[in-house]
């Protein structure tokens, strides 16, 4: 696969109560990426980037939400999330060393 597109597939790490239960429980890390990326593309960037082995990704769209500033309509950006489960034994620090 293309290393220059692994970089652009992975935007952030959503933070989130709800990503933060995830990663405790269930070994689960949530990220944001581009609305154009596959599956496979996710797992190849999170394997080569953090040299970890996925066991699963789940991808999820999420609409902007409708904003109104006076009598304009108008609508934030949406987001694609991926949850990437781990094989067990991996681990990806996403707060670096503290």
């Amino acid at each position: 696969m293309n290393q220059e597109r692994l970089l652009k597939v992975l935007l952030a790490p959503h933070v989130s109560e709800k990503a933060a239960n995830a990663s405790d429980s269930g070994n689960q890390y949530v990220f944001k990426v581009a609305s154009d990326a596959t599956k496979g593309e996710i797992r190849g960037a999170v394997e080569s980037l953090f040299n970890v082995e996925v066991q699963n990704v789940r991808t999820v769209n999420i609409k902007g939400k409708a904003k109104r500033t006076g009598a304009r309509l108008g609508r934030r950006n949406g987001i694609r999330k991926a949850y990437v489960a781990l094989k067990p034994g991996f681990e990806i620090d996403l707060m670096g060393p503290q």
